[in-house]
């Protein structure tokens, strides 16, 4: 009797124990076989984790955990068959999801979350913030990423090409999405577009379906409890077979945060290839938890970092300040000196050597400025120098380049001198003129960018005691970063010189260099003037 009475109380507990599991089963994740399922609510079984990813005891996958710069994923555990083996296309699918948002502030959240279909678990060199825990800078917009990404973002930032702060995207192999949509729905009965905040600290239901046969895949989205609204949100043709390439394929949830302290729930799941996913239960889905209200935690939250960063501007304004005023007003070696070389002279010498820059000893006004005559006081050396004006709309990269490209020149005389008709043999000639010629190929091919010289004529070209012709008077000269289309400018150069499609185009390039060129050689071959 006794025994008996043993054998009833184990089958009892035996009892108790498969009600209890099949009540689990039917009510928070039912399942279809290896391709559907449905969770109305979550245990720790049913996914797995990365990140700061968990499920509360409450039911709820909590994506993030109300800290910042955080990123969490969530995935099925079995990967999923996405791509039909009769034909190769991929398979439609079926999915939807309830999620919502808390923030520790009134109408901040960051950054968001998104569905994903991903070919690998591993999303450990993946960013936060903008990049929703699924790319980083190099891998974000790379086609051999193979990841869908519906994200639902609540910040805006242009460098993703967001168009606001509260928006849903279809993303394909980066956050930049390929098609997006102020969340909200479409109202059935008037077809009215009504938004939905997604701060709002409410439950909201999304529904993913693709179409393999038309491949088209719509994204729909309505406050929990209304049905699924006829109308999609987004709707997009997309063949997933040349995204989604590798096969099986995870299903999951990735999400992240910014600056601000947010938590993202899903409360209930269904997934289902080749059908329509199981609609969720919404008596049964877990609430979302009440957000905590801390005013004195939230405005030190808040008025700390501005605070901070207040500061922070208010002290590098200083230091730029003090660093311009110190450029300004002090005799600083710049760069570009110590690798060229030419001398430097104080501002005091050359305003004592050009009498204080007096009219009287004025040569001319060039490109940069005006040019004076000066005398330096401790050699009596008679020199010129080139005042730049800050009215000049030039830039100082080409003043640079003149000055380089005459200090370097180390050189007895200019010019032939003693004989009123001295004659150059047709060697010495030939010498300056190939000289001309590979300082022009090296601005135009060799130089890290184009140099347009713009004035190619016999008096910008010096001679050094060997008579080898140097290439100068860069003053109108302009640089351009190789590959990109010269810009309109004003018509500059000397008359005779000048190619003749340069006053129609108002372009100057490597080839109105090259007909300047020209025009010198013939010019110092036969004597003839470029004016005539």
């Amino acid at each position: 009797m006794e025994k008996l009475c043993n054998m009833s109380a184990v089958f009892l507990r035996t009892l108790v124990g498969l009600l209890l599991l099949l009540f689990h089963l039917k009510h928070a994740a039912s399942s279809g076989g290896n391709d559907s399922f449905t969770f109305n609510g979550f245990g720790r079984l049913n996914l797995t984790f990365d990140g700061v990813a968990n499920v509360t005891s409450d039911g709820l996958l909590m994506l993030t955990d109300m800290s910042t710069q955080a990123k969490g994923h969530a995935f099925f555990p079995t990967p999923l068959r996405f791509r039909n083996r009769t034909n190769g296309t991929i398979s439609s699918f079926s999915t939807t999801f309830a999620f919502g948002f808390i923030s520790a502030y009134t109408n901040l959240s960051g950054n968001g979350m998104a569905f994903f279909v991903s070919p690998t678990e591993d999303f450990s060199a993946a960013l936060g913030s903008q990049y929703l825990g699924l790319f980083n800078q190099s891998s974000d917009g790379n086609s051999n990423n193979h990841v869908l990404a519906i994200e639902i973002d609540t910040i805006y930032n242009p460098d993703v090409l967001d168009i606001d702060d509260n928006h849903v995207g279809i993303d394909i192999n980066s956050v930049k999405s390929s098609t997006s949509h102020v969340a909200g729905y479409y109202a059935d009965d008037t077809g009215s577009f009504t938004d939905l905040s997604l701060r709002s600290e409410k439950a909201m239901q999304v529904w993913i379906d693709y179409d393999g046969h038309e491949m088209l895949l719509n994204v729909t989205m309505a406050p929990i409890p209304m049905a699924k609204p006829h109308k999609p949100l987004l709707s997009a043709t997309i063949d997933l077979s040349s995204v989604l390439l590798s096969d099986p394929m995870y299903v999951g949830f990735s999400s992240s945060t910014g600056s601000f302290k947010t938590s993202h729930y899903v409360l209930g799941w269904s997934f289902r290839m080749n059908g329509v996913a199981e609609p969720l239960d919404c008596s049964l889905l877990p609430s979302l938890p009440l957000a905590k209200s801390n005013g004195k935690s939230k405005v030190l939250d808040i008025v700390l970092p501005l605070a901070s960063a207040g500061l922070a501007v208010i002290i590098a304004g200083i230091i730029v300040f003090m660093v311009r005023w110190r450029i300004k007003y002090a005799e600083v070696l710049e760069d570009w000196e110590l690798e060229y070389g030419p001398h430097r002279f104080s501002y005091r010498d050359l305003f004592i050597a050009t009498k204080g820059f007096k009219d009287r000893e004025l040569l001319g006004i060039g490109g940069f400025g005006k040019v004076y005559k000066g005398v330096l006081q401790t050699s009596k050396s008679e020199i010129a120098v080139k005042r730049v004006s800050h009215e000049s709309q030039q830039g100082m990269r080409e003043f640079i380049a003149e000055i380089v490209s005459i200090g370097r020149l180390r050189h007895r005389n200019l010019f032939l001198h003693g004989q009123d008709k001295a004659t150059l043999d047709w060697a010495t000639r030939f010498r300056i003129i190939k000289g001309v010629a590979s300082g022009l190929l090296y601005r135009h091919e060799d130089w890290e960018q184009v140099v347009i010289h713009r004035d190619i004529k016999a008096s910008n070209v010096l001679l050094d005691h060997e008579l080898n012709g140097r290439l100068s008077g860069f003053g109108l000269a302009k640089l351009y970063d190789r590959g990109t289309d010269p810009q309109t400018t004003g018509i500059a150069g000397t008359m005779g010189y000048l190619a003749p499609e340069l006053p129609r185009t108002g372009k100057a390039t490597t080839m109105t260099d090259v007909f300047a060129f020209g025009t010198d050689v013939f010019a110092f071959g036969t004597e003839v003037s470029a004016y005539v």
